[in-house]
C-alpha cells in the first residue's frame, strides 16, 4: 500500500491515535500536516516525521474555529501541496451523569467533535473535487453504537460523525472522494488515561481480547480506508474494538 505523492491532514495528531495515524501515514509515503491545540506536541511530532525522512509540518489549530481551520489548510496546501486525505480525528470526552450535562459543555462537545468534522471537510474538499480523487477518514467513536452511560453528550457527538458520513458518502460517490469513519473501541490514549485515571487495566481486563486496544490498531485501519485498496469501500463504518461490540 503506497500513499507517496499524497497528502494529508491530520487533527488531534499531537498524541493518541491522530500521532498513530500521522506515522501511519507517513511510512506510507504521506506528507503529513499535524494539527493540534497542543502546538509543542504537534511541533515535536512533526520533527519527529521529519528526522526519519518523512514530510511533515505542524500546525497550532482550533478545529472548532473556521478561521483556524482555513488559515491552517491554506499553509499546508503551500507548504506540501494539494489535499487529499483528511483524517478528522481531534475531539473531546467527558463523563459527565445526564442530569450534570450543562448547555456549555454540550455545546463545546458538539462544536469539537461535530462541527469541527464540519470545518475541516469544507476546507480541504475543493482540493479532492479538483483532483477526482480524496479520502475523509473520521474517527467516531464505539459509544455511538452501544450507548454508554454518563456519555450521552459524547455519544450523541459521535453518533452524529457517523451520520455525517454515511450521508456525505452518498453525496460524493460519483466524485472520486470517499468517506468512511472508524470508531474505536477502547484504546489506551493519554485521553482516556486522564478520563478513567486506574480503571484501564480494570475495564480492558474484562473486555472479549482482555486488552485494550493501542492507536496502531486504529492508524491501521485509517490507513487502509485512505489508499487505494479501498477505493470502492465508502459509507463505512469499520468497527476497530476488539470483540467490545459488534453489528
Amino acid at each position: 500500500m503506497s500513499l507517496a505523492g499524497k497528502v494529508a491532514i491530520v487533527t488531534g495528531a499531537a498524541s493518541g491515535i491522530g500521532l498513530a495515524a500521522a506515522r501511519r501515514l507517513a511510512q506510507a509515503g504521506a506528507a503529513v500536516a499535524i494539527w493540534d491545540l497542543n502546538e509543542a506536541g504537534a511541533q515535536a511530532a512533526a520533527a519527529d516525521l521529519v528526522k526519519q525522512g518523512h514530510r511533515a509540518i505542524a500546525s497550532r489549530v482550533d478545529v472548532s474555529r473556521r478561521a483556524d481551520v482555513d488559515a491552517a489548510t491554506q499553509l499546508a496546501r503551500e507548504q506540501l501541496g494539494p489535499i487529499g486525505i483528511l483524517v478528522n480525528n481531534a475531539g473531546m470526552s467527558a463523563f459527565t451523569p445526564f442530569m450534570d450535562i450543562t448547555e456549555e459543555l454540550w455545546d463545546r462537545i458538539m462544536t469539537v467533535n461535530l462541527k469541527s468534522v464540519l470545518l475541516c471537510t469544507q476546507a480541504v474538499l475543493p482540493d479532492m473535487l479538483a483532483a477526482k480523487w480524496g479520502r475523509i477518514v473520521n474517527v467516531s467513536s464505539s459509544s455511538a453504537q452501544s450507548g454508554a452511560a454518563t456519555m450521552v453528550h459524547y455519544s450523541a457527538s459521535k453518533g452524529g460523525v457517523i451520520a455525517f458520513t454515511k450521508s456525505l458518502a452518498q453525496e460524493l460517490a460519483p466524485t472520486g472522494i470517499t468517506v468512511n469513519n472508524v470508531p474505536p473501541g477502547f484504546v489506551d490514549t493519554p485521553m482516556l488515561r486522564e478520563s478513567l485515571k486506574d480503571k484501564v487495566d480494570m475495564i480492558a481486563a474484562a473486555s472479549p481480547m482482555k486488552r485494550a486496544g493501542k492507536p496502531e490498531d486504529m492508524a491501521a485501519a485509517i490507513a487502509f480506508l485512505a489508499s487505494d485498496e479501498a477505493g470502492y469501500i465508502t459509507g463505512h463504518t469499520l468497527s476497530v474494538n476488539g470483540g467490545r461490540y459488534s453489528n
